[in-house]
Parts: C-alpha cells; sequence; structure tokens
C-alpha cells in the first residue's frame, strides 16, 4: 500500500482508525470462541462436538433478529453524514423497540428446544448436551440485542472505541466464568457445557448494561435526543425494517444454511462432526477479525452516502479490500504450512482414539479452508459495502439463492449417495467462492451509489453543505437523499 492510499477520505488510515477497535472487538469474539472450545475440548470430547450445532441453532434465528436491530447503525451513519444528528436517537430507539420485544418473545423457543435439537438427528448423548447448551443461550437473546441497537449509534458516529468497551467488559465475564462454571472453581458448581451457557448469558447481560448507561449520558441527550427520541415513530420504524429484516436475513438464512450443513455432516460420524467444528472455529480466528474492517466499510459507506460523495465511498471499499485480501492470504499460507499448531489447542488428549481420528481430518479440512477463506474477504468487503448503501435485499436474495442448491443440498446427496466428508466440505467452498463473484459484480455496477435509507429532511430543518460531484465522469450525486424503492 503507498502512502498516498493512506491519506485523505476513503484512504486506508481513516479506515483502519475507525476499523482499529472492531477488530479487536470481534478479536475478543474469536478469542472467546476459542476459549470456549479449548475448554470444553478439555471437559470432554462430546462437549465440543456439541457445542457448536447448538449455537448454530441458537444463531440461526437470533441473527435474524440482531443484524435487524444492529442495521439501526446504517441509519446513524447517514443521519450523521447528512447533518441531522438529531434523528440519530430516534433511529437507536426503534432498534431498542425491535431488540426488546423479539428478545422476550425469543424465551418462546424454550419448550421447542428438544425437537429442534433432535432435527439433527444425532447421537442421543450429543442431542442432550446440545439442548442443555441451547435452553441457556436463549436467555442471552434480550441482552444480545440491547447491545446490538445500542452499539449502532457509537458506531455509526465512527466512536468504535466505545464498542469495543462494551463488547469488551461483557467478554471478560464470559470468560472468567467460563473457566469457573465448566470445572468448578471458586466455589461454583462444576457445570460442564451447562456453566458454558450461563457464563455467556450472564457476559452479555454485563454488555447491555453498560451500553445502555453509556448510551443515556447526559453528554448526548441534547444533540442526539438519545433520552426524548424513546417514542416508536411508525415511519422511521417501518423503513428499520424495510432495509433490517433482509439484512438480518442474510444472516439468517446463511446461519440456517450451515446448521444444515453441519447436522448432515454430524450424521456421518462423532468424529467427522467434531473435526469440522474444529476447523470452522480455527476459520473464526481468521475472519471474525476481519469482519471489523467490513463494519468499518459499512459504517463510512453511509457517512458518505449521507454527504452525497459515492466516490469517497468507493474508494474505501477497493482500500479495505486491499487490506483484507493480504490478511487472508497470510492466514490462508499459515493453515497450509502449520496445520498441526492450530489442531493441538482442540485436542483431548485423555481420548487418545478419538482424538487421533479428528486429528487426522482436521489438516485435510483446513486445505478447504484456505482456499475459500481468500473469497471469504469478497464476501465480507462488498456484502458490507452494499448494506451501507441499503443495498440489503439484493445481498440476501443472492446468499438464498445459492446457499441451498450449491451447498446443503449436495451436502445431503453426499451423505445419501457415501461421497464422505470432504465432498461436502467441497460443495460448501463452492458456495462461498461463488456468494463472492457475485457481491464484486453487484458492486462493480455502481447501482449502489444511488441508494439512500433516511428520509428527505424537512425545509426546516437545518442541513449540511452538499457534497461534491464524483471524480470518476458519473453524473453529480443528488442534493438530497430518498429512501431506496427498489433495491435489486
Amino acid at each position: 500500500m503507498s502512502w498516498r492510499s493512506w491519506r485523505g477520505a476513503g484512504g486506508a488510515g481513516e479506515l483502519i482508525r475507525l476499523s482499529l477497535p472492531f477488530i479487536l472487538s470481534n478479536s475478543f469474539w474469536t478469542l472467546q470462541i476459542t476459549i470456549d472450545r479449548v475448554l470444553l475440548s478439555q471437559y470432554s470430547s462430546e462437549s465440543v462436538a456439541a457445542a457448536m450445532p447448538a449455537v448454530l441453532v441458537f444463531w440461526a434465528p437470533l441473527a435474524l433478529l440482531q443484524n435487524t436491530a444492529g442495521y439501526a447503525t446504517t441509519f446513524v451513519s447517514q443521519y450523521v453524514g447528512a447533518s441531522r444528528p438529531r434523528r440519530v436517537g430516534p433511529a437507536v430507539w426503534q432498534g431498542l423497540h425491535f431488540g426488546v420485544w423479539t428478545g422476550i418473545a425469543f424465551l418462546f423457543l424454550l419448550p421447542c428446544s428438544d425437537w429442534l435439537i433432535s432435527l439433527g438427528d444425532h447421537a442421543p448423548a450429543l442431542q442432550e448436551l446440545e439442548a442443555v447448551y441451547f435452553r441457556c443461550l436463549c436467555f442471552s437473546a434480550l441482552p444480545t440485542l440491547i447491545v446490538a441497537a445500542v452499539s449502532s449509534f457509537f458506531a455509526g458516529r465512527g466512536d468504535s472505541w466505545t464498542v469495543l468497551s462494551i463488547n469488551g467488559v461483557g467478554l471478560c465475564v464470559n470468560a472468567a466464568l467460563d473457566y469457573a462454571w465448566i470445572f468448578g472453581r471458586w466455589g461454583f458448581p462444576q457445570a460442564g457445557i451447562e456453566g458454558a451457557g450461563w457464563a455467556t448469558v450472564a457476559g452479555t447481560w454485563v454488555s447491555a448494561l453498560f451500553s445502555l448507561a453509556l448510551f443515556l449520558r447526559k453528554r448526548y441527550r441534547a444533540e442526539y435526543e438519545t433520552l426524548t427520541g424513546w417514542r416508536l415513530e411508525p415511519d422511521l420504524f417501518g423503513r428499520l425494517l424495510r432495509y433490517g429484516v433482509p439484512n438480518g436475513m442474510l444472516y439468517f438464512m446463511d446461519c440456517l444454511a450451515f446448521v444444515a450443513f453441519t447436522f448432515v455432516v454430524g450424521k456421518l460420524g462423532s468424529a467427522e462432526l467434531a473435526a469440522s467444528s474444529i476447523a470452522f472455529s480455527i476459520n473464526m480466528v481468521a475472519v471474525l477479525p476481519m469482519v471489523g474492517i467490513g463494519q468499518g466499510i459499512t459504517v463510512l459507506v453511509g457517512q458518505r452516502l449521507g454527504e452525497n460523495r459515492p466516490d469517497l465511498a468507493e474508494r474505501t471499499t477497493w482500500t479495505g479490500f486491499r487490506f483484507i485480501w493480504g490478511y487472508m492470504t497470510l492466514v490462508a499460507t499459515l493453515y497450509l504450512v502449520f496445520p498441526g499448531l492450530f489442531v493441538q489447542l482442540f485436542l483431548n488428549e485423555q481420548e487418545v482414539t478419538a482424538a487421533s481420528r479428528v486429528a487426522a481430518m482436521v489438516p485435510i479440512l483446513l486445505r478447504f479452508v484456505a482456499v475459500y477463506t481468500l473469497f471469504d474477504s469478497m464476501n465480507l468487503v462488498f456484502s458490507f459495502a452494499l448494506k451501507g448503501a441499503g443495498d440489503t435485499q439484493y445481498v440476501t436474495c443472492m446468499s438464498v439463492a445459492l446457499a441451498w442448491p450449491l451447498m446443503v443440498l449436495p451436502t445431503y446427496a453426499s451423505l445419501k449417495f457415501q461421497w464422505g466428508l470432504y465432498w461436502a466440505w467441497t460443495f460448501a467452498s463452492v458456495y462461498i467462492i461463488a456468494l463472492a463473484m457475485v457481491f464484486l459484480l453487484r458492486f462493480r455496477s455502481g447501482k449502489w451509489k444511488s441508494m439512500r435509507v433516511i428520509e428527505d429532511a424537512p425545509a426546516c430543518e437545518e442541513m449540511g453543505a452538499p457534497g461534491e460531484p464524483a471524480e470518476s465522469g458519473e453524473a453529480p450525486a443528488r442534493p438530497e437523499s430518498q429512501p431506496v424503492r427498489d433495491a435489486i
């Protein structure tokens, strides 16, 4: 990267300054996931095998809700870019209304927990552990949604360090309680996978209460109306659902597809499921920190479009792509050259037979990860850029259209016709590669440059100066923003 690429609006310096706390925050999540898997693997191999399917069943519906509430970030960033701070607080409150109502409703899944887990048709011992973990996680849905909505206030304004502190406080509590509750330390009962679940609940509630305390501070009340803007606004709430629900559906359907993939792999055997769970966990070490760059791209694209500067939004996106591609290339090389370093973290030496089978599979699966993770970097960059503009319907429709025919159904065929684990992973890789190419083409088409999620400013509301025309020879950006009417 040249010095010129670091300077000014849209350069790497601006993107990294904003994204660094997001990267650290997602690194905390990576660390927490790794700690969970490592501690559970030391407790028993069945616990670590059960954790992944249970988490996926939990995250499938929660991803829909979390990413709908969290889409208030795009509203905040575009309002900030358009110099309309008094609309920021009400936008966040719409996400909070949605998060509280749906977080409470999430508890209605508790009576269905055994049935949901049974869909995977795993061994009875695994199903029992999966159901226990899932029931615990259901109680973390409400605080998780509160954090998603409130974090949009700080993230959309570019205050990513506060987002880091919100996540960091909760995850520190989670990590400490994981150790205490899984193994029975510091006066806690030895609860195994159930202890890991309750530790997650405690950590998310700490984050939720901390985020609300920060959001309602006096310094934000007058400028952003963080207290007086609490009322439900039907039009604003409706627009949050119009753009946020497709964004949430993207994660829901993606997670649902991987739930189906994991359940099918689980039918191949416990060792195959454990190996896949470990490979996915190792992959998160690479992917989750780079989601921070994607979050930074979303915020900056939203702010630049609020300013009517799509040229700067485009420059930011390509800057992020170069950065993430370089990082993913390095990580993929490590997976290929030193797979044993990653595998040893997850092996239970007391269960020699099972561990040896898993250890033989994981390095081969890491070869698949090394290939598709390069294309996953394209998914991260271009999907986050499109979502920052409001192009959520297209992103979701393409993900749904490709996931089932390219990954889920062929994976089921590999089970039915006994093709084996590696064919299943081949189909998963094909899906990720195809999705990357679709998002790249959509971004290159440029249709996202005319999209906005915020309403026109009323004549009595003071507006900031309009942005300059794009330098690429395109038509000048509109002086006023319009909600997207046709996202596809």
